[in-house]
């Protein structure tokens, strides 16, 4: 039954923006649901790292539902016992809500696809013009209830990092996904002869920005944000001693190293060290790319944004540090890396199809839904 209630709530949820596309004055009602369902979750991405640095991921300790109910309302009993039991545990009634509401918006997106995914495929059925594959969201279907397994998984494994990290990439592959077809439900700007020459070159800064990520989330579900504590030395040093080995070994608890002992120090900075290191890679390639990208009137908006997050990004970074992890901080810095996915799916979209009759053809398609 609670699982029921639970697809209600995640159905409510979901009825606002979809009403919203329905009354508002689109020829594409389509496409604005494909870009609302994108800046949503982006949302709930920047939401879970939320939920992940408040230390809420096991606020409910079962899965989907808190304590075998729909809401920590009626798990209020269950929940007070808990904290009772252990005041600094991971089980409070303001981390059961901050679980329960990401779990709530995860839903409602999962509704939102459903939604994408019955219009695609009954203007298949009609053949109407609708100038998208119905496979596309229905890949993305698939996607999400695959994400879905992985938010049980970090539950029911007690945060183990490489779920927790699996699961935050899988929900940056749907943002990037969702991005792809916002873009292409988007009329092209005017076709730049030049620009796909680049394609190799945005490639590579989407590989190399995914790489960093995967790192990031990797610090973060290690907790070895204060692993080195300033800056530009770690802890006094431009090479600390580190433990690779052990700070890399992928399936372990958290908290444990690969032989069931409490992690080191130095594989924690051995983790936190990476990131940092890497990012100064990743921040001069995209730099270096969004400065040339720049020279194309239809790549110069999203390059300028590059630049912009680029530059939040290492600061809130740096940040995370000196000011020893403030929430506010770490949270928009897990939101920069997101719209930085963003940015680079639009551009390597934009390059991708700067090649003859391509920009046109798009912008005719979606113009005509």
């Amino acid at each position: 039954m609670f699982i029921l209630e639970l697809g209600l709530i995640g159905l409510c949820i979901a009825l606002l923006p979809l009403s919203w596309v329905w009354v508002k004055a689109d020829d594409n009602k389509f496409r604005k649901l494909v870009w609302l369902t994108t800046f949503m979750t982006l949302d709930l991405v920047m939401f879970g790292g939320f939920t992940r640095l408040t230390d809420s991921g096991l606020g409910c300790p079962d899965w989907p539902g808190c304590y075998g109910t729909s809401s920590p309302f009626i798990a209020h009993a269950q929940i007070a016992a808990a904290h009772l039991a252990m005041p600094t545990g991971p089980v409070s009634m303001s981390k059961a809500w901050i679980e329960m509401i990401h779990r709530y918006f995860a839903m409602a997106i999962g509704v939102l696809i459903i939604a994408q995914t019955a219009i695609a495929w009954r203007a298949r059925i009609k053949r109407m013009p609708l100038h998208v594959s119905p496979w596309w969201p229905t890949a993305l279907l698939g996607l999400i209830v695959v994400q879905g397994v992985f938010g049980a998984w970090t539950v029911t494994m007690k945060l183990q990092p490489i779920i927790v990290t699996t699961h935050l990439m899988l929900g940056l592959t749907l943002l990037g996904a969702l991005a792809w077809l916002a873009a292409r439900m988007t009329p092209l700007p005017a076709y730049e002869p030049d620009a796909a020459r680049w394609r190799a070159a945005a490639l590579i800064g989407l590989a190399l920005l995914i790489a960093q990520i995967a790192l990031g989330g990797w610090v973060s579900t290690n907790y070895a944000v204060l692993a080195c504590t300033d800056f530009p030395t770690c802890n006094g040093a431009w090479i600390p001693p580190m433990d690779f080995h052990h700070g890399f070994h992928l399936w372990r608890a958290l908290g444990m190293d690969g032989n069931g002992d409490v992690i080191t120090q130095d594989a924690l900075v051995a983790i936190h060290w990476t990131h940092r290191t890497f990012a100064f890679v990743v921040i001069a390639y995209l730099v270096g790319f969004a400065l040339k990208m720049r020279r194309y009137a239809s790549l110069r908006r999203p390059a300028n944004w590059v630049l912009i997050v680029v530059a939040i990004q290492f600061l809130t970074g740096l940040s995370n540090i000196v000011l020893q992890w403030p929430l506010p901080v770490a949270v928009a810095h897990n939101g920069g890396a997101a719209i930085l996915l963003l940015l680079l799916v639009v551009l390597n979209f934009r390059i991708a199809c700067s090649r003859p009759g391509r920009a046109v053809l798009l912008a005719r398609d979606t113009a005509a839904v």
